[in-house]
């Protein structure tokens, strides 16, 4: 009788294990939801700028050699704001963070002149050859008549549907370097701007002076932007600009290691300030005459004289044999 009851006694414990066990199954919280499987490669995936299918990871970028992203391979398929697969996460590698190679952590406030007659000012002549150094780009020196037309979004204001609605109209690609704090406001607009091939550049986090923190500090910056695009539109791009355009020798190295290419300009002039709007022809006078090959032209999305001058800023620079292309080209 006393074993027929200790059998019992462990039949009942088994049973309730088991059952503990398949509770325990179903109660997975949103942390836990989402399994991600972690492996290294030498290299930064790949942008999908135009095609509407989930962008193959392959690596693009082959100048990262002295250190590995870590990727998160995403196992669950939320939906993007884009229509497209999310892209992995990636965890960047900080190469040399102590700076303990001593690069040069002098501020640099990127300046560009004012171009006239169609020839690039002699500042951006020499700034490109510094930034050649660590693969950046202010100016295209090739002599060819091309122009490479680019944004700052820091805020919406409602200009930038109308400036995507003429770029559409114009058939001309554009790069928008965009913050957090932006791409979480207007999620549809960044959207639209990866479903019709531009180029959505990163322009940091949280916008700080990059002469000013460490260089394990830029790479969060730059990372956390990256994600949160492959996340919630399936996108990444190789592109970073700097806040205001201020670096240092080594915040342009560690760019550079990280696997992406620093963007400046060779010709802007200061629509960022709403406060100081000068009208639709002013805009088109003043872009225009500062217009020379190999322009990196910066407008912000912010100033509505952009928007309404864009479309006779584009048709003159093609009637004066220029050719508008993507940073990608």
């Amino acid at each position: 009788m006393m074993v027929i009851k200790l059998k019992k006694f462990i039949a009942l414990i088994l049973i309730l294990s088991f059952s503990i066990s398949l509770l325990g199954c179903g109660r997975e919280d949103d942390s836990s939801s989402k399994t991600y499987i972690y492996e290294e490669n030498p290299s930064h995936p790949t942008t999908n700028e135009t095609s509407t299918t989930s962008p193959d990871p392959a690596p693009m970028i082959s100048g990262n050699k002295k250190g590995s992203v870590l990727y998160a391979k995403r196992t669950d398929t939320d939906k993007t704001y884009t229509g497209l697969d999310p892209l992995p996460e990636i965890r960047l590698p900080v190469v040399d963070p102590e700076n303990v190679r001593g690069i040069s952590t002098k501020p640099i406030n990127h300046s560009f002149g004012v171009s006239k007659n169609g020839e690039p000012h002699e500042i951006s002549v020499n700034n490109q050859k510094l930034y050649e150094k660590y693969g950046a780009l202010c100016l295209d020196t090739t002599g060819e008549k091309v122009i490479y037309l680019t944004f700052d979004c820091g805020y919406e204001n409602g200009c930038t549907e109308k400036i995507l609605d003429t770029l559409k109209l114009k058939k001309v690609p554009a790069a928008f370097f965009v913050t957090l704090p932006h791409v979480k406001s207007c999620p549809e607009l960044i959207a639209r701007m990866v479903n019709e091939g531009h180029i959505v550049g990163n322009h940091s986090v949280n916008h700080p002076n990059f002469s000013t923190i460490s260089r394990s500090k830029m790479a969060e910056e730059i990372e956390g932007l990256d994600n949160y695009l492959r996340a919630h539109f399936g996108y990444s791009a190789p592109y970073f600009r700097f806040p205001e355009g201020a670096c240092s020798e080594s915040a342009l190295d560690l760019v550079q290691n990280l696997g992406y290419t620093s963007v400046f300009w060779s010709s802007a002039y200061a629509d960022w300030d709403t406060k100081n709007l000068k009208g639709k022809q002013y805009t088109f006078e003043t872009v225009t005459s500062r217009l020379h090959p190999g322009c990196v032209l910066l407008l912000h999305a912010v100033s509505p004289d952009n928007a309404e001058a864009l479309g006779d800023i584009i048709d003159y620079a093609l009637a004066q044999g220029y050719k508008f292309k993507s940073l990608s080209e």
